[in-house]
């Protein structure tokens, strides 16, 4: 019994000869000691902490250009001898319901949802997926891990994660990116609410857009956009924005505004689309043409000059961000008739400014056309 007890009393006699103060701990990081405190259970610290920041949440960019995405990080107080860190950026893509973060459940699922774009550690590095050979850190000045993206895609938009790790602390910051375009709504060529989200997606990226996220409707919302048909969005909600209240559109009790059908069924529910389209590379153009054309011709008149019928994603953009204005209908892409107007005047549409729209007419008529090259 006697032998069992031994090795109690040699830490009672342990403590009693330190004073009582327990075991002493240093792991030269976090805490002097980890057991001494003030008597009510708080640790005191006394090490080097890891800061992560951003001095912009949000940037903002056109597609085809090149974009930085701040990022330092400094040690409080700063380290005599420094560290190895290694550097993730990852990314959750706009419309993934990154924009909910407030509540811990939600903000973990949006960390479980973002992918990586770039690992770094030292001179090392390694890019991933549509990101492969886009990106690289600035590293202007020591603890720059600003993210540089060339190429912008349209569909790089999202909630960029920038975190550092040195082994001891994991730190990070995020940064949104926002794309300068244009939001239009978009229907079937066979008629109103036809799409169900797979197909509203599929048919944006055919008119070189992509599904709008609630905040670029939003914006445009604010900007001046009313439509009374509802529409995908990104996120898979179907919503529509009113700047004059009315009946048919919610009533006239009800305040201008976004409304919102909620989330709907992806595959059963069928609607209209809100799309996306952000600055083109080339240019849109109103090709002048002995004639008038069919359909057909039309395409092949873009084809005989270097180029391709515009697309309806491109007209608006080259409406938008670059002020084309022309009062002739055109063929688009998707075999519907329009014409932007930067400067509204009369015999040329309504009293705003904005892309005209003759809808799908039959293949045999005769319009004009625009181009992209």
């Amino acid at each position: 019994m006697l032998s069992l007890l031994r090795p109690l009393l040699v830490i009672w006699l342990y403590v009693l000869i330190s004073g009582g103060h327990g075991f002493k701990y240093n792991n030269g990081f976090y805490y002097q000691d980890i057991t001494n405190g003030n008597g009510n259970g708080e640790i005191y610290f006394n090490g080097v902490r890891l800061h992560v920041e951003s001095p912009q949440p949000s940037v903002s960019a056109s597609r085809g250009s090149s974009v930085t995405l701040p990022c330092h990080y400094r040690y409080e107080p700063e380290l005599d001898i420094p560290r190895k860190t290694r550097v993730k950026w990852s990314w959750l893509p706009a419309g993934s319901g990154g924009s909910s973060i407030n509540e811990p459940a939600s903000f973990a699922a949006a960390v479980a949802r973002e992918t990586e774009v770039m690992v770094a550690m030292g001179n090392r590095h390694r890019s991933y997926g549509s990101f492969r050979g886009r990106v690289r850190l600035r590293r202007s000045a020591p603890g720059d891990m600003s993210l540089v993206i060339n190429e912008l895609h349209l569909n790089d938009t999202g909630r960029y994660r920038c975190e550092v790790i040195d082994g001891l602390e994991d730190e990070s910051v995020t940064v949104e990116l926002e794309m300068r375009g244009v939001v239009f709504p978009y229907y079937s060529q066979k008629g109103r609410y036809l799409f169900n989200f797979l197909g509203a997606q599929q048919a944006c990226e055919e008119q070189d857009a992509t599904l709008a996220t609630f905040e670029q409707l939003f914006t445009a919302w604010e900007e001046g956009l009313d439509w009374c048909n509802a529409g995908w969005l990104a996120d898979g909600t179907v919503q529509y924005p009113i700047t004059v209240s009315r009946y048919g559109c919610g009533g006239v009790d009800l305040a201008p505004g976004l409304r919102s059908y909620g989330q709907r069924h992806r595959l059963l529910h069928r609607y209209d689309a809100f799309c996306f389209s952000a600055s083109v590379k080339g240019t849109v153009y109103f090709l002048k043409h002995p004639s008038k054309l069919n359909f057909t011709e039309a395409i092949q008149a873009c084809a005989n000059d270097g180029g391709h019928i515009a697309k309806v994603g491109q007209l608006y953009a080259a409406w938008r961000l670059m002020g084309l204005d022309r009062c002739d209908a055109g063929w688009l892409a998707d075999g519907s008739v329009r014409y932007p107007i930067a400067k509204a005047r009369s015999n040329c549409g309504p009293s705003e400014p904005g892309v005209r729209s003759f809808g799908f007419p039959p293949y045999h008529q005769k319009f004009s056309v625009y181009c992209y090259r």
